[in-house]
């Protein structure tokens, strides 16, 4: 349909006044520019709605029954339009996100606190799950959308690159490697290595990119979540790989981070969302304050 929504409003307003003259003035326009408006929703439409003499402007038969037609379908615009700002202004409803627990320890808190200060009365409910099962979750609606890692590829759903981080050496400052410009993963052979279960996603990324050395690392301690396995860092019990967003700020009095080397092994992070789906304004706000927040963007 080769028309818009100015283009019936400019008819509405004609229909309403009864003069091509007194509707320009009211929309703020030139008649050559409102004649081009009705010209073009008559030709989209197949038909002639306005009769123009001399004198005045009525309504054709056609006409007279598209324009109630055409106030109901404004009316459902500006009602559709209020409700958004609405939400705006009042702040309210619940924005549900899925994301793995290592984008979720250190730089989400700082989104939340954001978006909490601009909406207050928005409530927040954060599913922080394995990258397997927050895809899940995503695709059968039980979020709004993820933060998730680049893995396969899934028909249904859409993934939206935000950063590619790298795995790097989490130690305590004390520890021997701490002061290294660099570390090697053969070299850590001599220590004692804390690391995720095989079915993990980032252990998974890990073994893949590995898998190649002649000296694999062996993981000392198992451990379910990362966050787990800088608690056991921390408290001096060995040695962790890391995603460097998982990694506490550079002030931390404790920890410190290493890159490590040879190869040097990254992952992609970033936004998944139900292919097809569209967000609630609420999802909305929390994802543009996301980007604008999220690192090196």
């Amino acid at each position: 349909m080769e028309y818009e929504l100015q283009d019936i409003r400019s008819f509405v307003k004609i229909a309403e006044l009864g003069s091509f003259h007194e509707a320009a003035e009211a929309l703020h326009l030139s008649q050559p520019a409102l004649s081009r408006r009705i010209k073009k929703l008559e030709e989209g439409l197949g038909t002639s709605l306005l009769e123009r003499t001399t004198r005045r402007v009525s309504l054709t038969s056609v006409g007279r029954d598209f324009l109630p037609k055409a106030r109901r379908l404004l009316d459902d615009f500006e009602d559709s339009i209020l409700s958004i700002r609405e939400l705006a202004e009042r702040q309210t409803g619940q924005v549900t996100l899925a994301c793995i627990p290592t984008a979720a320890f250190y730089f989400l808190p700082s989104v939340i606190r954001d978006y909490n200060e601009q909406y207050p009365k928005i409530r927040i409910r954060l599913l922080d799950l394995s990258a397997n099962d927050g895809l899940e979750a995503v695709l059968r609606g039980e979020a709004d959308f993820g933060i998730n890692m680049m893995s396969g590829q899934h028909p249904d759903i859409e993934f939206v690159s935000l950063v590619q981080e790298h795995f790097v050496l989490a130690c305590r400052r004390d520890h021997a490697l701490a002061t290294r410009e660099a570390v090697t993963w053969t070299e850590l052979a001599d220590y004692r290595l804390i690391g995720v279960g095989r079915l993990s996603g980032n252990r998974m990324l890990l073994d893949h990119a590995l898998s190649g050395l002649n000296l694999r690392p062996k993981w000392f301690y198992e451990v379910q979540h990362l966050s787990t396995s800088l608690g056991m860092v921390e408290a001096g019990l060995g040695v962790s790989a890391m995603p460097s967003l998982a990694m506490p700020s550079a002030d931390h009095p404790t920890l410190v981070s290493v890159p490590l080397i040879e190869p040097q092994v990254t992952r992609t992070l970033g936004l998944v969302y139900r292919r097809g789906a569209s967000l609630s304004p609420a999802a909305e706000k929390f994802v543009s304050i996301l980007l604008d927040k999220w690192p090196n963007r």
